[in-house]
């Protein structure tokens, strides 16, 4: 059975369309018309090994802050989307990802229910035309949009692109854990028979 979704967004400030493939091979079309952040998104497709197809139209002659974080929004929704009632995932990820001088833990819990804990400083205020502090929103939407309980924290690491590089691969790695099925889990992974 096929885990996919599309979603879409449409405000005032931004008009976004995702389409999903779980079980994919990382194949990506993006196009945020942030350069950085399109970079980002093709890695996290590539890393999680999820099909992924973004468009988005946002008011980036303002700045990126409501493209980024929509965005994150969307794409949580889609994974949720996708997996449905959830049954048979793996539910739990977690990955520690190197990169150069950056050091980056991610750890989560597809739980329906939303936590976002987020420890890290950048040195630089933006990369290319995106400010940096939109990561952190860009998170905090995709665990919303996703229902998820959602860690990162840098452990290491001077160089803004690096950290900021894995995150977006860790978290994939930790996606792509979580989203796993197992044949020994019989409906959901929980004692209380729902996520």
């Amino acid at each position: 059975m096929s885990r996919s979704a599309k979603c879409e967004r449409i405000t005032k400030e931004t008009e976004i369309s995702v389409e999903l493939e779980v079980d994919g091979t990382g194949a990506y079309e993006i196009d945020t018309g942030i350069g950085f952040f399109d970079h980002m998104l093709e890695g996290f497709a590539r890393h999680g090994l999820f099909d992924l197809k973004i468009s988005v139209e946002g008011d980036i002659h303002v700045d990126a802050h409501h493209t980024v974080e929509d965005t994150g929004i969307v794409l949580g929704q889609a994974f949720a989307k996708a997996l449905g009632k959830k049954e048979g995932i793996s539910r739990f990820g977690f990955f520690v990802l190197p990169m150069d001088d950056a050091l980056v833990l991610a750890s989560l819990d597809i739980s329906g229910r939303t936590y976002f804990a987020f420890d890290a400083s950048f040195a630089a205020e933006r990369l290319g035309n995106m400010e940096t502090e939109t990561v952190r929103e860009f998170f905090m939407g995709f665990a919303s949009g996703a229902g998820l309980n959602l860690h990162i924290r840098q452990l290491a690491g001077t160089n803004t692109h690096h950290i900021i590089e894995a995150m977006f691969k860790a978290v994939a790695k930790a996606m792509d854990m979580a989203v796993a099925t197992d044949g020994r889990i019989q409906g959901v992974l929980s004692t209380k028979g729902v996520l």
